[in-house]
């Protein structure tokens, strides 16, 4: 698999258990409402291959940051997002972490992730972190680093 796309498969993988579940994702609660909201919206959003939601939710100084130390700014990122060669068909999520401050937060974890990319059959075990920033009173996705693990 491509690594842009295995980068994909991470930011697809949050939603993808929860729309399989019939359950949210992440475990949002005790974040302040409004940051529940967004992470919530931006799980959807990549699951649901939502373009404008995904413009909305990523700042526009947004990079992906993957293991191969290559970075994808805001555009990039979308496009393999919305990219319907790529089918996340199994999620796990474990070991959570959320650290909230003011106006940031760090949430992230490990997940399992199984799947086709552009007709190849991949799996994925990776660590990853969204750093979120508010800005002008809105919950922004800044940064995600985004590491295979062996």
């Amino acid at each position: 698999m491509r690594l842009r796309h295995w980068q994909w498969a991470i930011c697809a993988a949050l939603s993808a258990a929860s729309a399989q579940a019939g359950q949210e994702v992440g475990d949002y609660s005790g974040l302040p409402q409004d940051l529940a909201a967004a992470a919530t919206a931006y799980d959807l959003a990549q699951f649901k291959s939502d373009r404008p939601e995904l413009e909305r939710l990523l700042a526009d100084d947004y990079i992906l940051a993957g293991s191969n130390g290559r970075n994808q700014d805001k555009a990039q990122s979308i496009a393999d997002t919305v990219d319907p060669a790529n089918k996340t068909s199994y999620v796990a999520i474990s070991q959570q972490v959320r650290k909230v401050w003011p106006n940031g937060a760090v949430l992230g974890g490990i997940v399992d992730a199984k799947g086709i990319n552009h007709g190849q059959a991949y799996t994925l075990r990776a660590r990853f972190v969204d750093v979120w920033a508010k800005r002008d009173g809105q919950w922004k996705v800044i940064f995600t680093q985004a590491n295979r693990i062996p």
